[in-house]
């Protein structure tokens, strides 16, 4: 074990970086090449890794040789620019090589002293996420690893700060005999906020569920009777139809009764940054949290989640830890504001991308996508399918008839790979789901991708 140790430092950790930025700029040259899902064959190659685990230590060079081989056929393209579902965006080039050079930093991001790059570059990026997205410059913040961590911890702090003005400290005493607290949310509310929830212990059948407008807005006249210890959920960009909650009136009605109002803003926060679609989001700078990622807009890759909290000093008290090896400095230490301790430096590719983009490219890429996603729908209405939502931003939603027709035709547009959209019910409908987020997506990807949707439907019975 020694001897491999040693044997991989000096000029052979050179070789073998040097082999695997070979075997990682293939892939990414050849991505717009390949079909988006990964083959029969390359699924069926997966068995290859399952093998007891080896008594002794493998050649590095072996190692990454046999992940390669097994691994990058399996994998789906979505670095590439036809990738449509879920709301995943690409990766930046600049992003991509800062996530390399962090992973040979090696860097513990949970205190200052144990990364000072990793503390400082979450200073900077979550300045500049706060300046972009138009919040308050004392905010707090953190850097999670998704939307649902991020919503989950602005949930956290909202019930520590709500129970200690009813003057109970739930870090000390637990939720147990606690101050009863109240939920609202939407009925299009988003599945992981809802996880949220439950992880919070607020239990998803406690909430309470406003009535939704066409497009899955919140409706505000619908809002039930408010108070000092009700936290409210809105959406900044609806999963399905990109749509926004009526932010203003929302959080009007709520901060006269006091209420914590907090904003799952997953991909729809960023559209702050575009004159072209800051008028959808006006109002959810009032709010109390939010939350957001940054794999999606500004493609800064996986795990790049975000929480924003108002007040700085309530998030601090509720993902604080206390340890006497663990004395914080006078700065802020990235570990008291998350859930983590110690994790990787994850505000190191966020830096890169938003510095990378500056404002003007991430606008860009923004107004960019959300255009191109009006070209599908253009397309979709032209072919004679219907789009069953008012494409406000980069979602869009169309139907093929009868549910079981459209979700043949989204499982043979899977199959052949020229692009990879997801299904879904809306307000009953099945549909499928066009979500344009990527940085690397042309208007070549679109007509290609939208020529094999209409090529496929009329193959599958649409009529």
């Amino acid at each position: 074990m020694t001897s491999i140790s040693v044997k991989t430092r000096g000029s052979d950790i050179r070789k073998l970086l040097k082999v695997v930025a070979e075997k990682a700029i293939r892939y990414v040259s050849r991505i717009d090449q390949r079909n988006v899902n990964p083959s029969a064959a390359g699924l069926a190659a997966l068995a290859g890794f399952h093998e007891p685990l080896p008594s002794m230590p493998s050649d590095p060079h072996d190692v990454l040789e046999k992940l390669d081989e097994i691994g990058s056929p399996a994998t789906v393209a979505m670095t590439g620019g036809r990738y449509f579902g879920y709301v995943i965006g690409g990766i930046l080039p600049a992003a991509l090589a800062a996530n390399w050079l962090a992973a040979t930093w090696n860097q513990n991001a949970a205190l200052r002293v144990m990364s000072p790059v990793a503390a400082e570059l979450e200073d900077v990026v979550l300045q500049w996420v706060c300046e972009a997205l138009g919040m308050p410059a004392n905010c707090g913040g953190g850097l999670v690893t998704c939307a649902t961590m991020a919503n989950f911890t602005a949930l956290v702090t909202a019930r520590s700060a709500l129970l200690k003005r009813a003057g109970w400290n739930v870090t000390e005493d637990g939720m147990f005999g606690a101050p009863p607290l109240e939920i609202v949310v939407g009925a299009e509310v988003h599945a992981s906020l809802l996880k949220a929830l439950s992880m919070a212990g607020f239990g998803v059948k406690r909430a309470t569920i406003v009535e939704a407008d066409e497009q899955g807005r919140m409706r505000a006249d619908k809002l039930p009777r408010l108070s000092e210890r009700t936290i409210v959920c809105i959406q900044a960009g609806n999963v399905n139809t990109g749509a926004f909650d009526p932010a203003d009136e929302i959080c009007r009605r709520a901060k006269e009764q006091d209420a914590w109002v907090h904003v799952d803003g997953a991909f729809g926060l960023w559209a702050r940054v575009s004159p072209k679609y800051e008028h959808l989001t006006r109002g959810f700078e009032k709010a109390d949290s939010w939350a957001t990622d940054a794999h999606k807009w500004p493609n800064a890759g996986y795990d790049s989640g975000l929480v924003i909290v108002r007040d700085a000093v309530a998030l601090r008290a509720s993902m604080g830890i206390t340890a006497a090896y663990l004395e914080p400095g006078s700065r802020r230490e990235p570990m008291h504001h998350t859930p983590e301790a110690s994790r990787r430096a994850r505000g190191v590719e966020l830096w890169a991308a938003l510095k990378s983009l500056g404002r003007s490219g991430l606008r860009e890429l923004i107004e960019r996508t959300c255009l191109h996603a009006q070209s599908f729908a253009d397309g979709l209405r032209k072919a004679g399918f219907e789009v069953l939502n008012d494409v406000v931003l980069n979602q869009v939603l169309v139907s093929f008839g009868r549910p079981e027709v459209t979700r043949e035709v989204i499982r043979r547009i899977q199959e052949d790979g020229t692009c990879w959209c997801g299904g879904t019910v809306w307000q009953g409908k099945t549909a499928m789901r066009i979500s344009v987020s990527s940085w690397a997506t042309t208007d070549a990807d679109v007509q290609k991708s939208l020529a094999a949707i209409v090529r496929i439907a009329r193959q599958s019975g649409w009529r």
